[in-house]
């Protein structure tokens, strides 16, 4: 890890509260990127919170959320990311086929619409930083307006979460093996 990764008893009054407030909340424990977000408290209360919301409230429900978050691992090559939201996924309900294909950079092939419609939105948006009509529109057909604007909030909020993980080399848990090639 390329950043200081504090202790309880090295953390300020504000770290602390930060800490406490994500272990205390949905997660059980404080998230991976918090580590390096603890050196800017504000930052992590708000980033953390938002990661929260999006990881367990939204309209998508657990499946389409962890589909949308394995496709972002694998666009950055984000294994802590990886990692976590494989086993998640499939706990979800994610066909196991569908996560080996992503790991693969391979299309699935998918059971249901909706999980089509987050592929193909996701997949434009990391990779062409644009959606085209009729990729929105299915979406919009398959998820509702608000379902499509919580996906953008999933994919941006797990980019930045794939950045945090990778720019700080934010490794794996001790004895974990990385899956994906680069």
């Amino acid at each position: 890890m390329r950043i200081k990764d504090f202790t309880p008893d090295e953390m300020n009054e504000a770290q602390r509260r930060v800490s406490q407030e994500a272990a205390s909340g949905k997660r059980g424990r404080v998230p991976a990127p918090l580590r390096a977000w603890l050196h800017s408290p504000e930052f992590g209360a708000r980033a953390q919170r938002l990661g929260e919301f999006l990881r367990y409230d939204t309209s998508l429900g657990p499946l389409l959320s962890e589909l949308a978050i394995l496709v972002t691992a694998r666009r950055w090559t984000s294994h802590y990311e990886w990692f976590v939201h494989k086993r998640e996924g499939l706990k979800a309900g994610l066909d196991p086929a569908v996560v080996a294909a992503i790991a693969r950079r391979e299309k699935p092939d998918f059971a249901t619409r909706a999980q089509q419609a987050v592929y193909d939105y996701a997949m434009a948006l990391h990779e062409t930083h644009a959606v085209p009509a009729a990729v929105h529109a299915a979406a919009v057909r398959e998820l509702g307006e608000a379902g499509v604007v919580e996906l953008v909030g999933v994919l941006g909020y797990y980019t930045l979460v794939s950045m945090t993980l990778n720019a700080f080399e934010i490794g794996l848990p001790e004895g974990e093996a990385t899956e994906l090639e680069p």
